[in-house]
């Protein structure tokens, strides 16, 4: 078992993985806001200024979350500016990243173009070094295990790069990511005190995209979605694995999405999907109510009973349906790492590392988990940011593999 199997594992707040190959060989490139290149040489020249000026800022900074510097209110009454993240950065690459993302913003991609330059140069430096043949034998292990270090560093700067250009994309959709979980002072208790922000986070995704989002927003809330105003009180455990495995079908959704717009764009989609029609056997496949690993996941009325009346056709899902197993397998598989431990740190820093108790039949005792007041809007916000949060985790991962490979590795 691996170290990313392992920890996933002892991850209470993570469901389980669907395979333990994480990294498929056929992905497309993409390419998003923020990800393109000045052409101008006087405009990348200033920008390389103000990251040398801001490199040497950046290293008298420890550990701190990233936070908002538009709140000027904050600032005239002394109180500290609220954070734009619940992840905190600790790496001196993701310490450097997290102070542009507060005073300069569109430097991001400037600012991870140079962090990717030095991890490849590091890299580079350890791919010649590699051959202990020269090394003493009584020197060989500690050798290997500064170099175990060196990589250990390395895959930790690179997973705050891909953090930071998630949070920066956010930031540009004028979106503001939910903060730490936890009950709020007020006489209800609620945790959902956050800014809905519903309307921007759903015009983030294609038509086809957002089909199959409401769908599985469907497959959560059920008869809940025209009662948003209703609170219910549920096992935050719950709430996070509902999270983090929304994140995951975020981040499938938006690979299977940018092929079938390629393939839409070039007329080859298969037959029956290039005109509007959505019709599907669905036998082709087990019922989505029985496999989707989030019904029943709430306490509170909400069920997995009568769901399917829920699920409409589009065209995206018929197209899912059209993949063989193997293909459906691999674009449901995360391709990284990076990105399953992203998604893992994430959730832990908006819901916390539950303490989970095993009873002697070996299943998890429910009855220590502690619950919180959320309403069902707010359970809307959180799923839908988290499907966001996971399509906007394929682009970067994307993005970054394309100057610095690191999905085969």
């Amino acid at each position: 078992m691996d170290a990313v199997t392992a920890s996933l594992v002892r991850s209470p707040v993570l469901p389980p993985r669907t395979s333990d190959n994480g990294s498929g060989s056929m992905f497309l490139t993409a390419s998003g806001p923020g990800f393109t290149r000045s052409g101008s040489r006087l405009r990348l020249r200033f920008r390389q200024n103000a990251l040398q000026s801001l490199t040497t800022t950046a290293k008298t900074r420890r550990n701190f979350v990233v936070r908002a510097s538009s709140a000027s209110s904050d600032a005239s009454s002394g109180a500290s500016p609220k954070p734009i993240a619940p992840l905190q950065l600790e790496s001196p690459a993701g310490q450097f990243l997290s102070q542009i993302l507060l005073s300069h913003p569109h430097l991001v991609p400037a600012a991870v173009e140079q962090q990717l330059e030095q991890l490849q140069t590091d890299r580079d430096s350890e791919g010649q070094n590699k051959d202990a043949s020269s090394v003493p034998g009584t020197d060989i292990v500690l050798y290997r295990r500064i170099a175990e270090l060196k990589e250990n560093e390395r895959r930790r700067t690179l997973e705050e790069i891909l953090y930071a250009l998630v949070v920066q994309k956010f930031m540009e959709a004028n979106v503001s990511l939910v903060p730490s979980v936890s009950p709020s002072s007020g006489p209800s208790g609620r945790v959902d005190t956050w800014p809905t922000k519903v309307d921007k986070l759903e015009q983030l995704h294609s038509p086809e995209m957002y089909e199959m989002i409401h769908n599985h927003l469907a497959l959560i809330l059920g008869s809940r979605m025209g009662d948003l105003a209703s609170v219910a009180q549920i096992s935050k455990l719950r709430v996070g694995q509902v999270y983090a495995a929304s994140v995951m079908y975020g981040y499938f959704l938006k690979r299977v999405d940018q092929r079938f717009q390629l393939e839409k764009t070039m007329k080859i989609l298969p037959g029956g999907l290039d005109d509007n029609k959505t019709s599907v056997d669905q036998t082709e496949r087990p019922s989505a109510v029985s496999s989707h690993p989030e019904v029943g996941a709430f306490a509170g009325g909400v069920s997995a009973k009568g769901f399917g009346s829920e699920i409409k056709p589009s065209r995206l899902r018929s197209y899912v349906m059209s993949f063989d197993a193997e293909t459906l397998q691999r674009y449901a598989t995360i391709r990284s790492r990076e990105a399953v431990r992203i998604i893992e740190k994430h959730t832990e820093a908006l819901f916390g590392k539950p303490d989970i108790v095993l009873t002697p039949e070996g299943t998890v005792d429910s009855s220590k988990d502690e619950q919180i007041n959320i309403s069902f809007g707010g359970m809307k916000r959180l799923v839908l940011e988290a499907v966001t949060f996971g399509s906007f985790l394929w682009d970067v991962e994307s993005h970054v593999d394309a100057r610095y490979h690191f999905v085969l590795n």
